[in-house]
């Protein structure tokens, strides 16, 4: 039996880049047909984007395209038009994340595509909301990030790097594209009652604010009481009236942070992150586990409103245990009492992991030829009666025969697509 959430749910990808093939990419893995258009000759601009090797696609592209079909397709051209108007005819996803007013050009808005075909689900991803007074910036990653609030919340609040700091993780790309994916199965879901499909817009901007609800929650505080507890800067530090940059600090009131260990001098990832929380008991197995049972009778450090206010003494004294034992130590030593705690890996250590192998985590993905294979992040989530399949990524235009012949068109049809520009580039005009 077939389990597979999307099968027989055929998406029309008209994305490139990261914020849209992570989306469809999703897609694609929970049994969806998904139907990738690229430009002829050209393709997703990520195929040629920090390649490993001239002759084959970059990982960039290869992380975000497996298990796709690709057409080549000048969308322009009357052919073009005529094609893409078939295959949204027959979907029940068409995705598209170019800049504002391209499709609006080419003549599939929203409302065109909905006259089109009515059970047809429309999904854009664009850089913000449709209301902001920076709709019309071009939105990369880093724009999102910083206009969302998080890079003003991220990194350190004193010295030379008390700056701004954008996140290393995609906040801005994969995380919209799974935000789209959430709004699209949510519009499928609604088709089953409406009969109808709907128009899912997804901005990268709301995307990023989402995952920094916590730092609104610290705002309405702020405002409130004029200070912030759980922060670095408390109670010694000034606040001023924005939510500051809190270093290494847990989000919630617990007090988290990142501390060296054995061999940090020549291991830049030689650190684990240890919380205390706020409980007693668990403050006292802490205590236990660190060797520090003077803390407990310590008014300055016994009770968590106290440690709000004896943050640098606690930080400089967890160091002096952790520093004299490696990462895996303290992890080992701290969680059998029950305190939360973790070493920070590398991404060499995580995909060097084999216990991540588990067909989610972390997949390999056989490409063949020159390629082979390749690692890759899988299915964040499982589910007890389906296990996607990760299969290769497709050539350039790799499908556009098969999928146009499935729409009922002749050899000649192809043919005829490919000289005019439609499927191919255009024959260069012969010198004179």
């Amino acid at each position: 039996m077939n389990t597979a959430p999307l099968q027989g749910i055929k998406v029309i990808d008209f994305t490139e880049v990261q914020s849209g093939p992570s989306c469809t990419q999703l897609l694609a893995w929970l049994g969806a047909e998904v139907i990738k258009i690229e430009r002829p000759g050209v393709g997703d601009a990520t195929r040629n984007e920090l390649q490993f090797d001239p002759d084959c696609p970059s990982y960039y592209f290869l992380q975000l395209n497996s298990d796709k079909k690709s057409l080549t397709l000048n969308a322009k051209t009357p052919d073009g038009k005529a094609i893409l108007t078939k295959l949204i005819q027959s979907a029940d996803v068409f995705v598209e994340n170019l800049h504002p007013g391209a499709m609006d050009k080419l003549g599939f808005d929203w409302d065109t595509v909905h006259k089109l075909n009515p059970k047809c689900i429309y999904a854009t991803i664009k850089g913000f909301p449709v209301s902001s007074k920076f709709k019309d910036l071009k939105a990369y990653e880093p724009v999102a990030q910083v206009t969302a609030g998080a890079a003003s919340t991220t990194g350190w609040w004193t010295g030379d790097n008390d700056v701004p700091t954008q996140s290393g993780a995609a906040l801005g790309d994969s995380n919209t594209g799974m935000h789209t994916a959430i709004g699209i199965l949510a519009a499928l879901v609604q088709r089953e009652k409406t009969g109808e499909g709907c128009y899912v817009y997804q901005s990268m901007h709301n995307a990023c604010l989402n995952l920094c609800r916590i730092k609104t929650r610290d705002q309405l505080t702020l405002d409130r009481i004029g200070y912030l507890t759980q922060f670095p800067q408390y109670p010694d530090g000034k606040f001023g009236d924005f939510v500051p940059r809190s270093g290494n600090q847990e989000g919630s009131g617990v007090l988290g942070w990142t501390y060296k260990c054995k061999g940090w001098e020549t291991d830049p990832n030689a650190y684990v992150y240890v919380i205390l929380q706020r409980g007693a008991k668990d403050f006292e197995l802490a205590c236990k586990a660190l060797g520090f049972e003077d803390w407990l009778t310590n008014p300055d450090f016994n009770t968590a409103d106290a440690r709000d206010r004896h943050k640098q003494e606690i930080i400089k004294r967890i160091e002096s245990f952790t520093i004299t034992k490696d990462k895996y130590e303290v992890t080992d030593l701290l969680s059998k009492a029950g305190v939360p705690v973790g070493p920070v890996m590398s991404t060499k250590e995580i995909m060097n992991d084999q216990s991540l192998y588990d067909g989610n985590t972390l997949v390999k993905i056989n490409q063949g030829g020159k390629i082979g294979e390749f690692v890759t992040v899988g299915v964040p989530f499982t589910m007890s009666n389906f296990q996607p399949t990760y299969g290769p990524c497709p050539e350039l235009g790799g499908n556009t025969a098969e999928v146009l012949k499935s729409y009922g068109y002749t050899d000649e049809q192809i043919a005829e697509f490919a000289k005019n520009g439609t499927t191919a580039p255009m024959p260069a005009a012969p010198k004179a």
